[in-house]
């Protein structure tokens, strides 16, 4: 059985999608549904069972676990940057997976995790996924802090050779729809142009950057899961690796690309940036590759152009769920 936790959420399900899509379908999805429409990114795919997050590991913990586990891609977690509870962040993102992952190595069982682009703080120590810069960075949020506090302590037991963490930098797509605050700017920013022919994006409050001109590296959810499964593919290939597109694009590039995807006029606002983010802000993200690539990954990466362009078309537009689209 392959486990995929956090399943039902955005990367989770769409890893599930694309593991039905290449025949396999032994699946465990382990997740917390709740209230939300979190579901919905269920329909249409094909797994085994459905665990709760926290019976899954209370099996893990007796090891009782009645079915055999053949690999675990860990990507439940808590992700909002803006959550405060430190201490839920911690149960959750922290210990929650220090022990799937002694479980795993325990059991020979393939352990992929996700970690995030949020531990490299402000980027002033770089975008760089080499193990050995880990103790210079600066998370500025819990979330990003909980995410580096275990890809340290992947590092202090000397388990890097053993697991492969990927840093997911901004990922947008198909099956967020769920996330509240936390979707990205294309499903946000489609909404308003939907609702009023224009988007807001925040004013730059540093000199080095005009309006809308601030770059992050957006990645395509579909990419996102490509990089994750390799790593899943290949269990000789471990460590800390980024996961984007290596080429930061601005705000206003991707509203435009979504502008152009529905064939309407760019209409920006720039709006107040509200004070509470303004000093943990990142103002420019960039993955740098260099490491997947020389782990083997050689497949082409969709710029922001063609990613919101299938987005919008083929999801967007139709309010379509992947594991209920015709592709």
């Amino acid at each position: 059985m392959i486990v995929v936790t956090g399943g039902a959420g955005f990367i989770g399900s769409a890893v599930v999608w694309k593991l039905n899509k290449i025949g396999a379908d032994k699946i465990i999805v382990v997740d917390e549904l709740g209230k939300d429409e979190k579901w919905k990114n269920l329909n249409g795919l094909k797994f085994s069972d459905f665990y709760h997050k926290d019976d899954f590991i209370g099996l893990v913990l007796q090891r009782k676990v009645p079915f055999k586990i053949t690999s675990i891609i860990h990507l439940g977690a808590c992700s909002a940057t803006t959550e405060k509870n430190a201490d839920y962040l911690m149960d959750n993102n922290v210990h929650y997976s220090q022990e799937l992952a002694k479980f795993s190595l325990e059991n020979g069982v393939r352990f992929v995790y996700a970690s995030s682009a949020a531990t490299y703080g402000d980027g002033s120590n770089g975008y760089n996924d080499d193990e050995s810069n880990l103790n210079i960075l600066r998370p500025m949020n819990m979330y990003g802090y909980s995410k580096h506090l275990f890809d340290l302590w992947i590092k202090r037991n000397g388990l890097m050779n053993k697991v492969a963490g990927l840093k997911y930098f901004n990922v947008y797509g198909p099956n967020e729809y769920h996330k509240g605050d936390m979707r990205s700017v294309v499903h946000k920013a489609f909404e308003q142009i939907r609702d009023n022919g224009k988007v807001k994006l925040f004013k730059s409050y540093l000199k080095d950057y005009k309006d809308g001109e601030q770059k992050r590296d957006f990645i395509y959810v579909k990419d996102a899961v490509d990089m994750t499964l390799y790593f899943w593919e290949h269990p000789d290939k471990n460590g800390i690796f980024n996961v984007g597109t290596g080429k930061a694009q601005t705000w206003i590039e991707l509203v435009t690309a979504l502008f152009n995807a529905l064939s309407k006029p760019v209409k920006i606002d720039f709006v107040d940036m509200p004070e509470d983010i303004r000093e943990k802000y990142q103002y420019f993200t960039e993955a740098n590759l260099t490491k997947l690539k020389q782990a083997g990954y050689d497949k082409s990466i969709s710029n922001v152009e063609d990613g919101v362009n299938d987005y919008v078309k083929n999801y967007l537009l139709n309010e379509a769920y992947l594991g209920m689209s015709k592709e």
